[in-house]
């Protein structure tokens, strides 16, 4: 089998080169500046309208005002959620979405919806800006782009009187769709987002946003419609009322979230037994876990996919702990296949008893099957941790190696693009001079260096 011509020729990042250009990361930057710029933009736009128009209905200004700016303050800081301030989302697109007060029609319009949103999420988000938690700019941009979406589709329509024959249900309807496409869009803004600072492929982002839409995005979307029906009808005092139960509703997602923290806990402490009985190197389950998480969302795992991934690669070694004699250093890649199997069956054996995901069981016990019958997360832990164990043990040039040495084993025992994402998540980690050294002749050795001329056979 020969890889000459192949992606490996390519290198990493599939171009010829010696490594990535840093045009990919220039992109996304510039792609992120673009999403801020246009938040920007449109809230500048907005402020002017306002002041230039006056400030309309301003007892319900305020009240919108307030409840936006309290859903920012009380925003969530703890674990990664889609919706970190729901309040806040809720009542940014029930007052875009207002058309009438205790029945009485409003005049607030798209650039007063915008203005004062985009203010109550400015006096909210202080004491995040304070605490110097970074994403709180991008958060804000995406509230208002999200905000101004709605209300640029639906305050237009209203003050005209185009929705005057739209009552009852259909009206219900009609504020339904606006609120499924705002969400869509609030979807595609976030998995763009995150594509610009982390470099994560943009199609799994944007298939977890979306998933992400069926739980705490419904509520909020739904929340959101309910407050605007209500306060057309009852006025400002169904606010309070109907946001109850989202407050009910992020309460019980807190502690959801602190129930998991303690089961990564637990999970990460089971993992280190190898480690504090001198089966393997300290730290070992941990780099094996990150990088397999790296390599992971490169090939475009979701993230339930990647939270078995990491579950697994914390516990790829428990099966050590049935062993009399221990294996020196830990490394298992260069035992006989007979023995890696061995290990990783009673390592499966284990992690079922401690009553984990089935599937992290399949993972571990997986892992050191040829890799055309393993799964994608048993390919990926096997070869980050023969990676990480090859590394650890060759010396000043042990990255370079231990990608040769993989490279030159995907004919049978590692798979090729496994290998390939692991070179280019090198590479884009910081993996150059300090960590991959130079090349003979002074440069710095790419790795794509490592393919040229390279024949494997199988």
């Amino acid at each position: 089998m020969t890889f000459g011509a192949s992606a490996f020729a390519a290198g990493p990042a599939g171009r010829g080169s010696a490594g990535p250009s840093p045009a990919p990361r220039s992109r996304r930057a510039a792609a992120l500046g673009c999403i801020r710029l246009a938040a920007l933009l449109l809230a500048l736009g907005c402020l002017a309208g306002t002041l230039w128009a006056g400030l309309d209905d301003r007892g319900t200004a305020l009240a919108f005002g307030v409840l936006v700016g309290i859903g920012e303050w009380a925003r969530w800081t703890g674990a990664e959620v889609r919706e970190a301030a729901p309040l806040g989302a809720a009542g940014g697109l029930a007052y875009a979405l207002l058309g009438a007060d205790a029945g009485a029609a409003t005049h607030d319009g798209a650039c007063q919806v915008v203005t004062v949103v985009c203010a109550a999420s400015l006096l909210g988000s202080v004491p995040h800006i304070a605490a110097g938690r970074r994403p709180t700019l991008d958060h804000l941009a995406r509230r208002v782009l999200t905000v101004g979406f709605a209300a640029v589709c639906f305050q237009p329509l209203y003050s005209r009187g185009v929705l005057e024959r739209w009552g009852g249900s259909a009206y219900a309807l009609l504020l339904v769709a606006l609120l499924v496409l705002t969400a869509l869009c609030d979807a595609v803004l976030a998995a763009a987002q995150a594509h610009a600072r982390t470099g994560w492929p943009f199609g799994p982002l944007l298939r977890d946003e979306l998933r992400g839409l069926l739980g705490i995005g419904s509520a909020v979307c739904a929340t959101g419609a309910v407050m605007a029906l209500a306060v057309a009808v009852a006025g400002l005092w169904a606010l309070p009322v109907f946001c109850l139960p989202l407050l009910l509703t992020q309460l019980s997602l807190r502690r959801y979230a602190a129930v998991r923290a303690t089961y990564r806990q637990t999970i990460a402490s089971l993992a280190r037994a190898t480690e504090i009985a001198g089966y393997t190197p300290a730290g070992h389950a941990r780099r094996v876990a990150t990088l397999s998480q790296a390599v992971g969302r490169d090939l475009g795992l979701s993230q339930a996919e990647l939270t078995v991934l990491e579950y697994a690669a914390l516990m790829h070694d428990i099966g050590q702990l049935s062993l009399v004699d221990p294996v020196p250093s830990g490394a298992t890649a260069g035992l006989p296949a007979a023995e890696q199997r061995r290990i990783a069956l009673l390592g499966g054996a284990v992690v079922r008893q401690t009553g984990v995901d089935p599937a992290v069981a399949v993972v571990v016990e997986r892992q050191a099957d040829p890799y055309r019958e393993q799964p994608l997360a048993a390919r990926i832990v096997r070869a980050v941790n023969a990676y990480e164990e090859k590394a650890r043990d060759s010396g000043p040039g042990g990255p370079l190696t231990a990608l040769e040495e993989l490279r030159l084993a995907t004919a049978g025992d590692y798979a090729p693009d496994v290998v390939e994402s692991l070179a280019r998540v090198l590479w884009n980690q910081g993996c150059g001079t300090e960590r991959l050294g130079q090349g003979g002749d002074g440069r710095r050795a790419g790795l794509s260096d490592l393919a040229r001329g390279w024949v494997t056979h199988g």
